[in-house]
């Protein structure tokens, strides 16, 4: 049974990068090597391996990899911390209507 990976990469500026692969090791190296000179992380590193997990399905570690993708930072922090519990209020249409209202009442939260 071949494993497959979905991880994330904490880049020097600062952001995320998602990715997917059959050989964690391997795509680690392509990444702090910069491998493909143009690609996203080559132009942030160094870049640290903060979350990863495995899968015995490709398809279902693909569909997962675009799933985090589309997460606010927010919920991606929540992930690498280990903070399931919040993914399901962290999503970003929530986190908008939220900041909306506390900006227009803020002392509805005191």
């Amino acid at each position: 049974m071949k494993l497959s990976y979905v991880y994330i990469l904490k880049c020097a500026d600062n952001t995320y990068y998602t990715g997917v692969t059959t050989n964690l090791p391997k795509r680690m190296f392509e990444h702090t090597t910069a491998k493909y000179p143009e690609s996203y992380t080559a132009k942030r590193l160094p870049v640290e391996l903060v979350f990863y997990t495995d899968f015995t399905d490709i398809f279902i570690a693909i569909s997962k990899e675009k799933q985090i993708k589309n997460w606010s930072r927010a919920k991606k922090e929540a992930l690498i911390a280990g903070k399931f519990d919040d993914l399901p209020n962290l999503s970003k249409k929530e986190f908008k209507v939220n900041t909306r209202v506390f900006k227009e009442n803020p002392r509805q939260f005191e």
